[in-house]
């Protein structure tokens, strides 16, 4: 691929080349392939992958919180829940805050399996975009962190900086 996308003229003043919503379609999808390939056994793929790297992380006091967190249907994610716990990744233990609840926790296997999908997730990325050089890359993913940092207001339902540690607070605002 060379660094330059032609443009291609579909009428007087059209660039469908330069068509941002166009580029980020066909760059989700191509993302949603590569990474698909990295997560083939996980349950439930990319949305058992997102699950199981929120609940490592342990912020949220139980399922319903986790469901509201990540935008999935409560009922969605009591099956992605079992399907985690039958896979050994997760586990549902009593909220010692809460006795009536349960918070949905990651087992040993679960962070183990994590560490190494993040890595395999990381290398699909890479070859995703592969086009970029190692600098391109890292500045592709701070502006796109960045920007969904700024949108994350937005849709407070798929808060994407809330769903990873927080790369905003690694972002340098411009002229610092």
């Amino acid at each position: 691929m060379s660094a330059e996308t032609p443009i291609t003229p579909v009428a007087d003043g059209v660039d469908v080349a330069g068509d941002f919503g166009l580029s980020l379609l066909v760059l989700m999808r191509a993302y949603r392939t590569v990474v698909a390939s990295a997560l083939d056994g996980l349950p439930q793929g990319a949305r058992g992958y997102q699950t199981l790297a929120v609940v490592t992380r342990g912020d949220q006091q139980n399922q319903l919180a986790l469901a509201t967190y990540l935008g999935i249907d409560r009922t969605v994610m009591t099956y992605l829940i079992d399907d985690l716990v039958t896979a050994g990744l997760v586990e549902r233990r009593l909220n010692p805050a809460d006795r009536r609840q349960r918070k949905i926790v990651a087992t040993a296997r679960g962070v183990n399996t994590l560490q190494d999908l993040q890595r395999q997730v990381r290398e699909a990325e890479d070859r995703l975009l592969e086009t970029l050089d190692e600098n391109e890359r890292q500045a592709f993913r701070t502006l796109l962190s960045r920007i969904a940092c700024d949108v994350r207001g937005m849709d407070l339902a798929t808060a994407p900086c809330d769903v990873t540690p927080d790369p905003c607070d690694d972002v340098a605002e411009p002229g610092s």
